[in-house]
């Protein structure tokens, strides 16, 4: 089973505003809606793909938990949002009223520190609730987003909340990976395989590296759809030359135990 755990989508009438806005710089592959997503599942051999909703402004929260709520659960996984102008409390809410386990930080989008103790107050909420989260890490476009996603501040808050279930995106630093490879690397954190727009746009011997240290067992397959392309990003997973065990841990064995995933779903073909 293929899963993969880094799809951005947004309702059919707001995908095209958003990505004409060439979010962090980068060009879309496909449409950020939910249909496109299951179009190129479908395409790309991936059985299950985690949808993530991301709210910039505390008064959008609730209203993206209620949409990433809404997703047709056979073959997508709800990652909701939360925001640190809200309490704790009012963030759990959101999620529990609309059966969401999962979330996902952005300190680019969102302008938030993974070191804010707002963020570490609403992570220990997570935890205590056993929702997941998975985060942006690394570069994010300006000195101050550098610093917000900084490969220092995911380990910060991994450290003050040891219990939360933490995934780190782009291998725990964007851009930034000789300070993930020196800070993260052989923590317990997970770390996720997307590098937009092109995973093979790293050196693979430093890929098999970072993988072998820190253990197939903690790296999960992510494409960072729609900005990048599952297919061929699998692909370049598949020609690292890792061993069979380890390719399918990355590929889908991983999260599948991570967020209780079994079996395989049937794909059937998105309606156009």
């Amino acid at each position: 089973m293929i899963i993969d755990v880094h799809c951005h989508v947004w309702p059919d009438h707001i995908a095209p505003k958003i990505l004409a806005s060439r979010p962090a710089a980068l060009d879309p592959v496909f449409d950020g809606t939910v249909g496109g997503l299951l179009r190129t599942m479908d395409a790309a051999g991936v059985d299950r793909a985690a949808c993530l909703g991301i709210a910039n402004v505390a008064r959008t929260v609730h209203r993206t938990n209620e949409f990433i709520g809404s997703i047709d659960r056979t073959r997508l996984i709800p990652f909701g949002t939360v925001h640190p102008d809200l309490t704790p409390e009012e963030n759990l809410r959101s999620l529990t009223d609309n059966g969401i386990g999962g979330v996902k930080l952005h300190p680019l989008f969102q302008e938030l520190s993974l070191a804010d103790p707002r963020v570490i107050a609403i992570a220990h909420a997570l935890a205590e609730a056993g929702i997941v989260v998975i985060t942006h890490a690394g570069a994010g476009g300006d000195a101050a987003a550098n610093e917000r996603g900084a490969p220092r501040n995911l380990m910060t808050l991994h450290t003050a909340v040891p219990g939360l279930q933490l995934i780190a995106c782009h291998y725990g630093g964007y851009h930034r990976l000789d300070e993930a490879e020196a800070a993260v690397l052989g923590s317990p954190i997970v770390l996720e395989t997307s590098w937009p727009p092109r995973l093979a746009d790293l050196d693979p011997s430093r890929l098999r590296s970072i993988i072998r240290r820190h253990g197939a067992d903690r790296i999960v397959f992510g494409s960072d759809w729609p900005m990048a392309d599952p297919a061929a990003e699998i692909a370049t997973i598949r020609s690292l030359g890792l061993e069979a065990a380890e390719e399918a841990a990355i590929l889908g064995g991983t999260l599948a135990g991570l967020l209780g995933v079994s079996g395989h779903a049937t794909r059937e073909c998105a309606s156009p």
